[in-house]
């Protein structure tokens, strides 16, 4: 299997290059085209279509609603957030926890910062296989080692939250110096999202040599490549795409 990676492979969004909303009590960076911020050559990768970095004041946040047709992540990185739909959930989501919301038919909810402190988190799209399904809601604390774990899978795999799409989600938080490798036999399609961190790229002819916090990396093939810690705060999120 080759590593050689052509211009057309490699889809690389350095942090500072992501679209940026401030207002009053919101900080959010926008990977791809989002709300007023629109460049057709940032729709998405594939059927990943959104990740917001978003940091929320005390006592703020997203008000009551609407979404449709659309698998919802949530990824809480610090802090906590309050969870309320037209399903009937009232939840609290914290840090190291996992959301997943399929919209289906239509659902209603909002996200406030019911804490004293502000919260960050990353909220993902990704566009369904079927559409019109019923509304489903599902939420996890799932621990994170330092290699890979699976927090989303298409079929429910151990421990992991299932997906309405042929899509695997990972993450993990390597120490300084210890090495990731790219799982294997899976999407065509993979896309690497800092949190935080660095890590370096080993094997990857024609990608950036290194990835930091917030960078996002979309590669068109999959190949023999590993990954090295370059922090203790290494935080990372592997996204395997058909």
């Amino acid at each position: 299997m080759t590593n050689l990676l052509s211009k057309t492979d490699v889809v690389y969004r350095p942090a500072n290059d992501r679209f940026h909303s401030r207002l009053s009590w919101l900080d959010s960076r926008h990977t791809f085209s989002f709300s007023n911020h629109f460049d057709p050559a940032w729709t998405g990768f594939g059927p990943l279509l959104v990740i917001n970095d978003d940091t929320i004041a005390a006592g703020q946040g997203f008000g009551m609603h609407p979404h449709r047709d659309m698998e919802i992540i949530t990824v809480m990185v610090d802090g906590q957030i309050n969870h309320q739909d037209s399903m009937g959930h009232a939840e609290v989501l914290r840090a190291g926890e996992i959301q997943r919301m399929s919209a289906g038919t239509g659902l209603v909810h909002s996200e406030i910062n019911k804490g004293d402190q502000p919260c960050r988190l990353l909220q993902i799209w990704i566009a369904p296989t079927q559409k019109g399904i019923q509304p489903s809601y599902e939420q996890r604390a799932i621990a994170v080692g330092r290699n890979w774990t699976t927090l989303l899978a298409p079929q429910q795999a151990e421990g992991a939250m299932a997906i309405n799409r042929p899509v695997h989600l990972w993450r993990a938080r390597p120490q300084n110096g210890e090495q990731l490798t790219v799982p294997q036999g899976l999407g065509t399609h993979l896309w690497f999202q800092m949190i935080d961190g660095s890590l370096q790229l080993e094997g990857m002819d024609g990608a950036p040599n290194t990835l930091e916090s917030g960078d996002g990396l979309g590669l068109r093939h999959t190949g023999d490549w590993t990954l090295t810690s370059r922090s203790d705060s290494t935080d990372v999120l592997l996204f395997s795409l058909s």
